[in-house]
């Protein structure tokens, strides 16, 4: 029979023995020295204390690499406007950000500069100069695919018996006409033995606003690699070409700028009986003769159009010259979904 044990201070003088049925004492030696003198009651071995619950472990504070990844997951709910804050933690030179296409082509360092999209896309322009029976033409084109795919307008090389294409870089290659749409203003021409070069980014041209800044590329008065800038001033202008292949060899041998028709009135020469109307971006950005087929650019440095018509106050007679013709803030583009939508037609070798 196990005894009870007496209320505090009512042990006897004499030390009390343990209880045999007691369980032993836990393995534990105390750091301090024993007492030499026998122990006291209050010393005796005692039952088992319930051991504590273990404290709850402390939270690993995180790291670089676990905000990384909770920045980009919130990035990629958000959209494009985010992703710009994920490419500023992780240190890569381009980024993704809203905008026409939602990427761009523009190193961050330059991020909505004229330079920066300059730099950028300046090597996927290259001038054009076609020679036909009727005399000889200078003109801009945008490459389109590294082996020498180049989107132009229709009356840079309309007719043309020879076409030579100069790249950023000063090489020059031959081309051949691919195929040729009249009714848009639109010819695809192809580098012979071209490898290597730099394609320029097509980007959402229903993506463009009234008031959008923007660049143009090309090669005005044959100076190679001009860059202007200015803002989007209007949407779906009509704008009047001539699809008179006579004409256009006659505004080359002239040298003046490509005829066209806006609000019933003509500008830089006549367009002749057969014309056609499409819907351009307006531009006040600076186009002079011989940027024609060279590319509008939003400043993510995608491609939003190709330039194609200017308006001169001098220009209405046929007999108007380059000399004579000059920007006045009024240039047209053709959306580049209407480029992308003819690709695969002209790719077919079409030319209506």
């Amino acid at each position: 029979m196990t005894e009870s044990l007496r209320p505090s201070g009512a042990y006897e003088s004499s030390p009390q023995q343990v209880n045999p049925e007691w369980p032993p004492p836990p393995p534990y030696t105390p750091a301090t020295a024993q007492p030499s003198h026998p122990a006291e009651p209050s010393q005796l071995a005692q039952p088992p204390q319930p051991s504590q619950p273990p404290l709850p472990r402390r939270k690993r504070a995180r790291g670089p690499g676990a905000l990384l990844a909770a920045v980009a997951i919130v990035a990629a709910a958000v959209g494009g406007g985010t992703a710009y804050g994920v490419q500023e933690l992780t240190g890569n030179d381009t980024v993704a950000s809203a905008g026409s296409t939602g990427t761009t082509v523009v190193p961050s360092s330059q991020k909505g500069t004229v330079s920066g999209v300059a730099e950028a896309v300046t090597p996927s322009i290259v001038e054009i100069n076609a020679t036909s029976n009727a005399g000889s033409s200078t003109g801009s084109g945008v490459i389109i695919t590294d082996d020498g795919e180049i989107i132009t307008n229709n009356h840079v090389v309309a007719g043309a018996s020879s076409i030579k294409v100069r790249t950023s870089d000063g090489k020059t290659y031959t081309a051949r006409v691919v195929g040729t749409d009249s009714k848009k203003d639109l010819a695809l021409i192809e580098l012979e033995d071209a490898s290597g070069l730099q394609a320029a980014t097509l980007g959402d041209s229903d993506g463009v606003r009234v008031g959008d800044q923007v660049v143009a590329i090309g090669s005005p008065e044959g100076l190679t690699g001009t860059v202007t800038s200015g803002i989007v001033s209007a949407l779906d202008r009509d704008v009047t070409v001539s699809t008179d292949e006579s004409q256009g060899q006659q505004q080359r041998q002239q040298g003046g700028g490509w005829p066209f028709e806006y609000g019933g009135q003509e500008f830089n020469g006549d367009t002749g009986s057969s014309t056609t109307t499409y819907q351009a971006i307006q531009t006040d950005a600076s186009l002079n003769p011989g940027n024609s087929g060279g590319a509008l650019i939003d400043m993510n440095g995608t491609i939003i159009g190709i330039n194609s018509a200017m308006y001169s106050a001098s220009g209405s007679g046929s007999g108007s010259s380059s000399s004579e013709a000059g920007s006045v803030g009024l240039g047209f583009a053709i959306p580049v979904n209407t480029v992308k939508a003819d690709l695969e037609t002209l790719r077919s070798g079409s030319t209506t």
